[in-house]
Protein backbone atom coordinates (compact mmCIF):
# COMPACT_ATOMS: atom_id res chain seq x y z
CA UNK A 1 0.00 0.00 0.00
CA UNK A 2 1.70 3.26 -0.88
CA UNK A 3 2.50 5.76 1.94
CA UNK A 4 -0.28 8.30 1.44
CA UNK A 5 -2.82 5.66 1.51
CA UNK A 6 -1.34 4.81 5.40
CA UNK A 7 -1.90 8.05 6.50
CA UNK A 8 -5.70 8.10 5.23
CA UNK A 9 -6.21 4.89 6.41
CA UNK A 10 -5.77 5.78 10.10
CA UNK A 11 -8.59 3.29 11.47
CA UNK A 12 -9.03 4.41 15.41
CA UNK A 13 -12.64 1.52 15.47
CA UNK A 14 -14.08 1.18 18.30
CA UNK A 15 -13.28 -1.44 22.27
CA UNK A 16 -15.46 -2.58 24.32
CA UNK A 17 -12.33 -2.29 26.81
CA UNK A 18 -13.77 -0.31 30.34
CA UNK A 19 -10.12 1.32 30.83
CA UNK A 20 -9.27 4.42 33.39
CA UNK A 21 -7.73 7.72 32.50
CA UNK A 22 -6.46 10.99 34.74
CA UNK A 23 -8.56 13.83 35.12
CA UNK A 24 -7.10 16.91 33.71
CA UNK A 25 -8.56 20.32 34.38
CA UNK A 26 -11.59 21.36 32.84
CA UNK A 27 -11.75 24.08 30.42
CA UNK A 28 -12.83 26.74 32.97
CA UNK A 29 -9.42 26.73 34.46
CA UNK A 30 -7.39 26.83 30.75
CA UNK A 31 -6.17 30.41 31.26
CA UNK A 32 -6.19 30.38 27.31
CA UNK A 33 -9.98 29.11 27.20
CA UNK A 34 -11.85 32.16 28.10
CA UNK A 35 -16.16 31.34 29.05
CA UNK A 36 -16.69 32.85 25.44
CA UNK A 37 -14.26 30.95 23.16
CA UNK A 38 -16.17 29.12 20.34
CA UNK A 39 -14.72 25.67 21.31
CA UNK A 40 -15.15 26.00 25.77
CA UNK A 41 -17.86 23.87 25.73
CA UNK A 42 -16.62 20.83 23.70
CA UNK A 43 -12.91 21.56 25.51
CA UNK A 44 -14.78 21.52 28.54
CA UNK A 45 -16.29 18.87 27.92
CA UNK A 46 -13.61 16.54 26.82
CA UNK A 47 -11.61 17.72 29.85
CA UNK A 48 -13.80 16.65 32.49
CA UNK A 49 -13.93 12.90 30.98
CA UNK A 50 -9.69 13.28 31.22
CA UNK A 51 -9.92 13.27 27.43
CA UNK A 52 -7.71 16.17 26.49
CA UNK A 53 -5.33 17.55 28.66
CA UNK A 54 -3.10 20.81 29.00
CA UNK A 55 0.22 22.71 29.74
CA UNK A 56 1.75 22.82 33.24
CA UNK A 57 0.91 26.45 33.15
CA UNK A 58 -3.01 25.84 32.79
CA UNK A 59 -2.93 26.20 29.24
CA UNK A 60 -4.67 24.52 26.33
CA UNK A 61 -3.18 25.76 23.35
CA UNK A 62 -6.47 25.90 21.00
CA UNK A 63 -4.54 27.47 18.12
CA UNK A 64 -1.71 24.79 18.24
CA UNK A 65 -1.47 22.25 15.25
CA UNK A 66 -2.47 18.28 16.30
CA UNK A 67 0.33 15.61 15.39
CA UNK A 68 -0.71 12.01 14.73
CA UNK A 69 0.76 11.19 18.66
CA UNK A 70 -1.42 13.60 19.56
CA UNK A 71 -4.49 12.29 18.39
CA UNK A 72 -3.31 9.14 18.93
CA UNK A 73 -3.37 9.90 22.87
CA UNK A 74 -6.74 11.97 22.53
CA UNK A 75 -8.54 9.13 21.02
CA UNK A 76 -6.99 6.36 22.94
CA UNK A 77 -8.22 8.01 26.08
CA UNK A 78 -11.71 8.26 24.70
CA UNK A 79 -12.02 4.63 23.80
CA UNK A 80 -10.46 4.14 27.16
CA UNK A 81 -7.14 2.21 25.25
CA UNK A 82 -4.71 0.97 27.78
CA UNK A 83 -2.21 4.52 27.85
CA UNK A 84 0.41 2.50 29.65
CA UNK A 85 3.86 3.52 28.07
CA UNK A 86 5.34 0.74 26.40
CA UNK A 87 7.50 -0.71 23.02
CA UNK A 88 5.77 -0.65 19.81
CA UNK A 89 5.52 -1.61 16.54
CA UNK A 90 7.08 1.24 15.37
CA UNK A 91 10.79 2.32 15.15
CA UNK A 92 10.24 6.22 15.42
CA UNK A 93 7.42 5.44 18.63
CA UNK A 94 9.71 4.71 21.62
CA UNK A 95 8.43 3.39 24.67
CA UNK A 96 9.49 6.83 26.54
CA UNK A 97 7.06 8.11 24.03
CA UNK A 98 3.85 9.75 26.33
CA UNK A 99 1.87 8.64 23.52
CA UNK A 100 3.11 4.56 22.77
CA UNK A 101 1.03 2.94 24.56
CA UNK A 102 -2.59 4.36 22.90
CA UNK A 103 -0.50 3.65 19.57
CA UNK A 104 0.62 0.05 20.26
CA UNK A 105 -2.96 -0.55 21.92
CA UNK A 106 -4.95 0.12 18.71
CA UNK A 107 -1.91 -1.38 16.97
CA UNK A 108 -2.80 -4.68 18.38
CA UNK A 109 -6.51 -3.99 18.10
CA UNK A 110 -6.16 -3.03 14.28
CA UNK A 111 -7.46 0.39 14.85
CA UNK A 112 -4.61 1.95 13.72
CA UNK A 113 -1.88 1.76 10.64
CA UNK A 114 1.31 3.21 10.23
CA UNK A 115 3.76 3.74 7.02
CA UNK A 116 4.76 0.74 5.16
CA UNK A 117 8.28 1.27 6.58
CA UNK A 118 7.72 0.42 10.08
CA UNK A 119 7.56 4.01 10.78
CA UNK A 120 4.15 5.88 12.34
CA UNK A 121 5.47 9.83 11.97
CA UNK A 122 4.04 10.87 15.41
CA UNK A 123 5.31 14.64 14.97
CA UNK A 124 3.82 14.72 11.57
CA UNK A 125 0.27 17.00 11.41
CA UNK A 126 -2.89 16.21 11.04
CA UNK A 127 -5.16 18.16 8.07
CA UNK A 128 -9.05 18.46 8.87
CA UNK A 129 -10.22 16.33 5.67
CA UNK A 130 -7.84 13.17 7.29
CA UNK A 131 -9.12 14.00 10.72
CA UNK A 132 -12.66 13.82 9.55
CA UNK A 133 -12.00 10.39 7.11
CA UNK A 134 -10.44 9.35 10.85
CA UNK A 135 -13.61 10.29 13.10
CA UNK A 136 -15.90 8.67 10.46
CA UNK A 137 -14.36 5.27 10.21
CA UNK A 138 -14.27 5.58 14.27
CA UNK A 139 -17.44 6.28 14.87
CA UNK A 140 -18.97 3.59 11.46
CA UNK A 141 -21.09 6.83 10.24
CA UNK A 142 -20.90 6.51 7.13
CA UNK A 143 -18.57 4.11 4.53
CA UNK A 144 -17.18 6.90 2.82
CA UNK A 145 -13.44 6.26 2.26
CA UNK A 146 -12.46 9.91 1.42
CA UNK A 147 -12.06 13.10 2.83
CA UNK A 148 -14.43 14.91 1.28
CA UNK A 149 -16.92 12.15 1.44
CA UNK A 150 -16.08 12.11 5.09
CA UNK A 151 -16.46 15.80 5.87
CA UNK A 152 -19.34 15.68 3.94
CA UNK A 153 -20.41 13.27 6.41
CA UNK A 154 -19.68 14.95 9.52
CA UNK A 155 -21.26 18.04 8.03
CA UNK A 156 -24.82 16.85 7.45
CA UNK A 157 -24.67 15.33 11.03
CA UNK A 158 -23.88 18.59 12.35
CA UNK A 159 -20.73 17.35 13.81
CA UNK A 160 -18.23 19.60 11.88
CA UNK A 161 -18.34 23.13 10.00
CA UNK A 162 -16.52 24.75 7.38
CA UNK A 163 -14.15 27.52 8.12
CA UNK A 164 -14.93 31.22 7.69
CA UNK A 165 -14.84 31.32 3.76
CA UNK A 166 -17.29 28.39 3.88
CA UNK A 167 -14.75 25.58 2.70
CA UNK A 168 -14.04 22.59 4.80
CA UNK A 169 -10.60 22.98 5.01
CA UNK A 170 -9.39 19.53 3.49
CA UNK A 171 -6.13 20.14 3.30
CA UNK A 172 -5.75 22.48 6.20
CA UNK A 173 -3.41 21.32 9.53
CA UNK A 174 -6.06 20.56 12.28
CA UNK A 175 -5.78 22.66 15.43
CA UNK A 176 -6.93 21.53 19.16
CA UNK A 177 -9.76 23.53 19.18
CA UNK A 178 -11.38 21.85 15.88
CA UNK A 179 -10.33 18.59 17.18
CA UNK A 180 -11.84 19.33 20.38
CA UNK A 181 -15.39 20.46 18.33
CA UNK A 182 -14.99 17.07 16.13
CA UNK A 183 -14.52 14.55 18.96
CA UNK A 184 -17.28 15.76 21.51
CA UNK A 185 -19.87 16.65 18.49
CA UNK A 186 -19.10 12.81 17.57
CA UNK A 187 -19.08 11.48 20.99
CA UNK A 188 -22.46 13.38 22.26
CA UNK A 189 -25.27 14.76 20.14
CA UNK A 190 -26.17 17.68 22.25
CA UNK A 191 -22.66 19.68 20.50
CA UNK A 192 -23.84 18.93 16.94
CA UNK A 193 -25.17 22.22 15.17
CA UNK A 194 -29.09 21.54 15.31
CA UNK A 195 -29.01 18.53 17.18
CA UNK A 196 -32.77 18.12 16.97
CA UNK A 197 -33.11 17.78 13.38
CA UNK A 198 -29.55 15.61 13.32
CA UNK A 199 -30.12 12.99 15.81
CA UNK A 200 -33.94 12.38 13.93
CA UNK A 201 -33.81 13.12 10.22
CA UNK A 202 -30.10 12.77 9.25
CA UNK A 203 -28.85 10.21 11.61
CA UNK A 204 -29.96 6.81 10.34
CA UNK A 205 -31.78 4.16 12.90
CA UNK A 206 -31.75 1.54 10.63
CA UNK A 207 -30.17 -1.64 12.44
CA UNK A 208 -32.55 -4.25 14.56
CA UNK A 209 -31.62 -5.32 18.26
CA UNK A 210 -33.22 -6.43 21.57
CA UNK A 211 -32.51 -5.58 24.65
CA UNK A 212 -31.61 -8.27 27.12
CA UNK A 213 -31.34 -7.87 30.64
CA UNK A 214 -32.77 -10.01 33.42
CA UNK A 215 -36.55 -9.71 33.40
CA UNK A 216 -36.29 -7.73 36.67
CA UNK A 217 -34.12 -5.13 35.82
CA UNK A 218 -33.51 -2.16 33.00
CA UNK A 219 -31.56 -1.46 30.54
CA UNK A 220 -30.35 2.61 30.79
CA UNK A 221 -29.88 4.82 27.89
CA UNK A 222 -27.53 7.78 28.35
CA UNK A 223 -26.22 11.14 26.57
CA UNK A 224 -22.76 9.71 25.96
CA UNK A 225 -20.89 6.16 25.15
CA UNK A 226 -20.52 5.50 28.84
CA UNK A 227 -21.59 5.00 32.20
CA UNK A 228 -20.22 8.82 32.75
CA UNK A 229 -22.89 10.01 31.03
CA UNK A 230 -26.11 11.17 32.30
CA UNK A 231 -29.23 8.53 32.18
CA UNK A 232 -32.10 10.18 29.54
CA UNK A 233 -34.09 6.89 30.19
CA UNK A 234 -34.60 3.03 30.38
CA UNK A 235 -35.95 0.27 28.39
CA UNK A 236 -37.32 -3.13 29.64
CA UNK A 237 -36.35 -6.56 28.27
CA UNK A 238 -37.23 -7.47 25.08
CA UNK A 239 -37.54 -4.02 23.82
CA UNK A 240 -36.91 -4.15 20.06
CA UNK A 241 -34.49 -0.44 19.42
CA UNK A 242 -33.01 0.43 15.84
CA UNK A 243 -29.34 1.33 15.67
CA UNK A 244 -27.68 4.00 13.78
CA UNK A 245 -23.51 3.48 14.83
CA UNK A 246 -21.25 1.76 17.59
CA UNK A 247 -19.29 3.88 19.78
CA UNK A 248 -16.43 2.08 22.38
CA UNK A 249 -18.92 -0.80 22.29
CA UNK A 250 -22.23 1.18 22.82
CA UNK A 251 -24.82 1.74 20.70
CA UNK A 252 -26.68 5.26 19.47
CA UNK A 253 -30.32 3.50 19.54
CA UNK A 254 -33.85 5.10 18.85
CA UNK A 255 -36.90 3.59 20.57
CA UNK A 256 -39.85 5.68 20.14
CA UNK A 257 -38.59 9.20 21.21
CA UNK A 258 -35.99 7.79 22.76
CA UNK A 259 -32.64 8.49 21.55
CA UNK A 260 -29.11 7.69 23.26
CA UNK A 261 -26.49 5.20 24.15
CA UNK A 262 -26.79 2.15 25.63
CA UNK A 263 -24.11 -0.71 26.17
CA UNK A 264 -23.81 -3.46 23.51
CA UNK A 265 -23.38 -6.02 25.88
CA UNK A 266 -27.62 -6.11 26.38
CA UNK A 267 -28.64 -6.27 22.78
CA UNK A 268 -28.95 -9.15 20.87
CA UNK A 269 -30.27 -9.94 17.12
CA UNK A 270 -33.07 -12.04 18.09
CA UNK A 271 -36.22 -11.53 21.25
CA UNK A 272 -33.88 -13.05 24.33
CA UNK A 273 -35.63 -16.43 25.41
CA UNK A 274 -39.31 -16.34 27.03
CA UNK A 275 -39.89 -19.30 29.22
CA UNK A 276 -42.91 -20.69 31.05
CA UNK A 277 -42.25 -22.06 34.52
CA UNK A 278 -43.06 -25.46 33.19
CA UNK A 279 -39.68 -25.12 31.40
CA UNK A 280 -37.33 -24.38 34.11
CA UNK A 281 -37.71 -24.91 38.12
CA UNK A 282 -39.66 -22.08 38.86
CA UNK A 283 -37.43 -21.74 42.37
CA UNK A 284 -34.49 -20.34 39.95
CA UNK A 285 -36.15 -16.76 39.69
CA UNK A 286 -35.39 -16.22 42.78
CA UNK A 287 -31.66 -16.88 42.64
CA UNK A 288 -29.26 -13.76 42.95
CA UNK A 289 -25.84 -14.40 40.98
CA UNK A 290 -23.51 -12.42 42.35
CA UNK A 291 -20.35 -12.27 39.44
CA UNK A 292 -17.61 -10.23 41.02
CA UNK A 293 -14.48 -8.92 38.04
CA UNK A 294 -11.75 -8.56 40.35
CA UNK A 295 -9.19 -5.76 41.00
CA UNK A 296 -10.17 -2.54 38.84
CA UNK A 297 -9.73 1.32 38.83
CA UNK A 298 -6.41 1.96 40.72
CA UNK A 299 -5.62 -2.00 40.93
CA UNK A 300 -4.57 -3.57 37.74
CA UNK A 301 -4.19 -6.55 38.95
CA UNK A 302 -1.63 -8.94 37.00
CA UNK A 303 -0.20 -7.93 33.97
CA UNK A 304 1.44 -9.04 31.19
CA UNK A 305 2.37 -8.43 27.73
CA UNK A 306 -0.21 -5.15 28.15
CA UNK A 307 -2.95 -6.95 29.11
CA UNK A 308 -4.27 -5.99 32.52
CA UNK A 309 -6.19 -8.79 34.33
CA UNK A 310 -8.88 -5.83 35.78
CA UNK A 311 -9.93 -5.12 31.51
CA UNK A 312 -9.59 -9.18 31.39
CA UNK A 313 -11.83 -9.77 33.96
CA UNK A 314 -14.24 -7.37 33.47
CA UNK A 315 -14.86 -7.84 30.06
CA UNK A 316 -15.30 -11.51 31.28
CA UNK A 317 -17.81 -10.88 33.47
CA UNK A 318 -19.90 -8.87 31.35
CA UNK A 319 -20.35 -11.33 29.53
CA UNK A 320 -21.46 -13.79 31.96
CA UNK A 321 -24.20 -11.42 32.76
CA UNK A 322 -25.16 -11.01 29.39
CA UNK A 323 -25.65 -14.90 29.11
CA UNK A 324 -26.75 -14.74 32.27
CA UNK A 325 -29.58 -12.24 31.36
CA UNK A 326 -31.41 -14.49 29.12
CA UNK A 327 -32.13 -17.19 32.00
CA UNK A 328 -34.58 -17.14 34.55
CA UNK A 329 -31.80 -15.83 37.40
CA UNK A 330 -31.27 -12.77 38.76
CA UNK A 331 -27.79 -11.03 37.94
CA UNK A 332 -26.07 -8.62 40.12
CA UNK A 333 -22.38 -7.00 39.56
CA UNK A 334 -19.68 -5.79 42.18
CA UNK A 335 -18.62 -3.93 39.64
CA UNK A 336 -19.71 -3.71 35.72
CA UNK A 337 -17.02 -0.56 34.99
CA UNK A 338 -13.78 0.09 35.99
CA UNK A 339 -13.84 1.36 39.48
CA UNK A 340 -12.06 -0.12 42.45
CA UNK A 341 -13.98 -1.41 45.28
CA UNK A 342 -12.13 -3.30 48.72
CA UNK A 343 -12.46 -6.64 49.34
CA UNK A 344 -14.99 -6.43 52.23
CA UNK A 345 -17.16 -3.88 49.93
CA UNK A 346 -17.46 -7.04 47.77
CA UNK A 347 -18.50 -9.17 50.39
CA UNK A 348 -21.20 -6.22 51.62
CA UNK A 349 -22.40 -5.78 48.01
CA UNK A 350 -23.27 -9.45 48.01
CA UNK A 351 -25.04 -9.99 51.24
CA UNK A 352 -27.04 -6.34 50.58
CA UNK A 353 -28.57 -8.38 47.84
CA UNK A 354 -29.23 -11.09 49.27
CA UNK A 355 -26.73 -13.54 46.67
CA UNK A 356 -27.19 -16.97 46.68
CA UNK A 357 -24.26 -17.93 44.72
CA UNK A 358 -21.02 -15.64 44.42
CA UNK A 359 -18.78 -15.97 41.33
CA UNK A 360 -15.19 -14.56 41.70
CA UNK A 361 -13.50 -13.71 38.39
CA UNK A 362 -9.82 -13.39 38.04
CA UNK A 363 -6.60 -14.07 36.02
CA UNK A 364 -3.27 -15.55 37.36
CA UNK A 365 0.22 -14.88 37.54
CA UNK A 366 3.81 -15.89 38.61
CA UNK A 367 4.64 -18.85 36.40
CA UNK A 368 2.32 -21.71 35.24
CA UNK A 369 -0.21 -22.41 32.64
CA UNK A 370 -4.04 -23.52 33.24
CA UNK A 371 -7.31 -22.67 35.08
CA UNK A 372 -7.74 -23.38 38.59
CA UNK A 373 -10.75 -22.65 40.83
CA UNK A 374 -10.82 -21.92 44.80
CA UNK A 375 -13.71 -22.35 47.43
CA UNK A 376 -13.26 -21.63 51.42
CA UNK A 377 -13.27 -24.82 53.42
CA UNK A 378 -11.53 -24.30 56.94
CA UNK A 379 -12.92 -21.81 59.21
CA UNK A 380 -14.51 -18.11 59.27
CA UNK A 381 -17.94 -16.71 58.62
CA UNK A 382 -18.74 -18.67 55.21
CA UNK A 383 -20.91 -21.87 56.51
CA UNK A 384 -21.41 -23.20 52.64
CA UNK A 385 -18.19 -24.85 52.82
CA UNK A 386 -19.52 -28.28 50.89
CA UNK A 387 -21.30 -26.36 48.60
CA UNK A 388 -18.82 -23.45 47.93
CA UNK A 389 -16.42 -26.24 46.74
CA UNK A 390 -18.83 -28.34 44.67
CA UNK A 391 -19.34 -24.95 42.53
CA UNK A 392 -15.71 -24.44 42.46
CA UNK A 393 -15.85 -28.26 41.18
CA UNK A 394 -18.22 -27.76 38.67
CA UNK A 395 -17.01 -24.26 37.07
CA UNK A 396 -13.47 -25.81 36.99
CA UNK A 397 -14.86 -28.74 34.96
CA UNK A 398 -15.91 -26.71 32.84
CA UNK A 399 -13.40 -24.16 32.28
CA UNK A 400 -10.78 -25.92 31.28
CA UNK A 401 -12.27 -27.72 29.20
CA UNK A 402 -13.38 -24.75 26.96
CA UNK A 403 -10.26 -22.46 27.11
CA UNK A 404 -8.21 -25.57 25.80
CA UNK A 405 -5.57 -25.34 28.85
CA UNK A 406 -4.53 -27.20 31.64
CA UNK A 407 -6.51 -28.30 34.27
CA UNK A 408 -4.62 -26.55 37.72
CA UNK A 409 -7.88 -28.22 40.18
CA UNK A 410 -9.74 -27.06 42.95
CA UNK A 411 -8.18 -25.69 46.00
CA UNK A 412 -9.15 -24.64 49.18
CA UNK A 413 -8.16 -20.76 49.54
CA UNK A 414 -7.74 -18.63 52.20
CA UNK A 415 -9.23 -15.75 50.26
CA UNK A 416 -11.44 -12.82 51.70
CA UNK A 417 -14.10 -12.79 49.56
CA UNK A 418 -14.65 -16.61 49.80
CA UNK A 419 -13.94 -16.62 53.62
CA UNK A 420 -16.18 -13.48 54.81
CA UNK A 421 -19.12 -14.60 52.57
CA UNK A 422 -22.20 -15.92 53.70
CA UNK A 423 -22.95 -18.03 50.18
CA UNK A 424 -21.67 -20.77 48.23
CA UNK A 425 -18.47 -18.80 46.54
CA UNK A 426 -15.79 -19.17 44.61
CA UNK A 427 -12.75 -17.78 42.61
CA UNK A 428 -12.12 -18.98 39.42
CA UNK A 429 -8.60 -17.60 37.84
CA UNK A 430 -8.65 -18.51 34.14
CA UNK A 431 -5.09 -18.33 32.83
CA UNK A 432 -1.58 -17.14 33.67
CA UNK A 433 -2.01 -13.57 31.85
CA UNK A 434 2.13 -13.35 31.79
CA UNK A 435 2.09 -16.88 29.88
CA UNK A 436 2.33 -16.46 26.36
CA UNK A 437 -0.04 -19.22 25.25
CA UNK A 438 -2.51 -18.17 27.83
CA UNK A 439 -1.77 -14.52 27.38
CA UNK A 440 -3.23 -14.90 24.16
CA UNK A 441 -6.11 -16.65 24.66
CA UNK A 442 -7.06 -14.14 27.51
CA UNK A 443 -6.27 -10.97 24.90
CA UNK A 444 -9.15 -12.81 22.49
CA UNK A 445 -12.56 -11.88 22.67
CA UNK A 446 -13.44 -14.98 21.59
CA UNK A 447 -11.75 -17.07 24.44
CA UNK A 448 -13.44 -14.86 26.88
CA UNK A 449 -16.93 -15.41 25.76
CA UNK A 450 -15.61 -19.60 25.74
CA UNK A 451 -14.20 -18.41 29.45
CA UNK A 452 -18.16 -17.10 30.08
CA UNK A 453 -19.99 -19.61 28.75
CA UNK A 454 -17.82 -22.30 31.12
CA UNK A 455 -18.64 -20.49 34.13
CA UNK A 456 -21.85 -20.23 33.17
CA UNK A 457 -22.44 -23.57 32.52
CA UNK A 458 -20.71 -24.83 35.50
CA UNK A 459 -22.98 -22.86 37.12
CA UNK A 460 -26.02 -24.66 35.62
CA UNK A 461 -23.87 -27.91 36.47
CA UNK A 462 -24.55 -27.07 40.34
CA UNK A 463 -27.87 -26.21 40.24
CA UNK A 464 -28.54 -29.71 38.71
CA UNK A 465 -26.03 -31.36 41.48
CA UNK A 466 -28.66 -29.48 43.70
CA UNK A 467 -31.84 -31.31 42.55
CA UNK A 468 -32.96 -27.86 39.99
CA UNK A 469 -34.53 -28.05 37.00
CA UNK A 470 -32.18 -26.64 34.51
CA UNK A 471 -32.27 -28.65 31.34
CA UNK A 472 -33.63 -25.91 28.77
CA UNK A 473 -31.26 -23.27 30.16
CA UNK A 474 -27.99 -25.23 28.97
CA UNK A 475 -28.90 -24.05 25.48
CA UNK A 476 -28.00 -20.35 26.20
CA UNK A 477 -24.81 -20.27 25.10
CA UNK A 478 -25.51 -21.14 21.57
CA UNK A 479 -28.31 -18.56 21.17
Amino acid sequence: MKKALFFLAIAFLLFIPLFGVKQAAAAANFTDVGTTHRAAKEINYLAEKGIVTGTADHRFLPEKTVTRAEAAAMIGRALKLNGTQRATSFRDVPASSFASGYIQSAVEKGYLSGYSDSTFHPEKTLKRGEMALMINKAFHFSSEMTTGGAAETLIKLGIAQGKGDGAFGLDDPIIRADFAVFLAGAMNPDFRVNPSKTNTETVQFTQPFYVNVASNDKLNVRKGPSTNYAIVGSLARGTKVYAANKVNGWYYIKSGSLIGYVNGAYLQSTPPGQYSTGQYDSRLSSQVIIIDPGHGGTDPGATGFGLREKDVVLDTGLRLRNVLAKSPFQVKMTRSTDTFISLQGRVDFAIKNKGNVFLSIHANAGGGTGSETYYWGGSGKNPYKADSQLLASKIENRLHSAMGIPDRGVKNGDLHVLRENNMPAMLAELGFIDNPSDNAKLASATWRQKAANAIYLGLLDYYQAKGYNVSSLYNLVNQ
